[in-house]
């Protein structure tokens, strides 16, 4: 990685932690009788908040001097994407003060950066349609986490994912449903990773 790639690097691994650590001083202001590890807890039920403690590893890491692959740069960037494209698409609301800040970091700030950085600087020779597939994993682990979660507590993240709320015939259509954009996705980022890989500057 040259010093660029790793200086930008190290930005995203700040955007995505600070974003993180704004939306936990955020729930704790909401919920004042709970400690940081409980709402840290809490948060942790969100794919959201998940995938974006991916991206600051990942990013930090980067940031140190690990070259991350070609799989995993375009695996991190389909996620959190994602995470943007459903919440615009499915769960938007208005918010204000820190709760706004945080949420456009998380939803909206963390997938843009993540997204140019992979476009100039992350590896993307090799990459092809069974990756694809691969990237499904992530979602679908997630998936099983929450409702087994939800079980357990009787909370779920989302009303899609909640039983309660959309039927197990409604849970299991909206979970084809967002595996599909996933399985788009993943094809549109191999596609594209492709048509850029010739003319890639390594």
């Amino acid at each position: 990685m040259t010093p660029t790639a790793r200086t930008t690097a190290a930005l995203v691994a700040c955007l995505a932690a600070g974003a993180l650590a704004l939306q936990i001083h955020v729930g704790l202001e909401r919920r004042p009788g709970l400690t940081v590890w409980q709402e840290i807890w809490r948060e942790a039920r969100y794919f959201t908040i998940l995938t974006n403690t991916l991206v600051a590893a990942t990013f930090a890491a980067v940031a140190t001097g690990r070259r991350p692959g070609a799989v995993w740069s375009a695996a991190i960037t389909l996620w959190i994407v994602l995470v943007g494209v459903v919440y615009h698409a499915l769960l938007a609301r208005e918010l204000s003060g820190h709760g706004a800040l945080a949420d456009a970091a998380l939803h909206t700030g963390v997938p843009l950066a993540v997204t140019l950085w992979w476009l100039r600087f992350a590896p993307k020779a090799g990459l092809s349609p069974h990756h694809a597939v691969w990237w499904l994993l992530w979602p679908a682990a997630y998936v099983g986490y929450a409702l087994i979660r939800g079980a357990v507590d009787g909370r779920h993240p989302y009303y899609f994912l909640d039983p309660g709320r959309s039927g197990w015939d409604g849970v299991g259509l909206w979970v084809l449903a967002l595996g599909a954009a996933f399985l788009a996705g993943g094809l549109a980022v191999v596609a594209l990773a492709r048509a850029l890989a010739p003319h890639h500057r390594r």
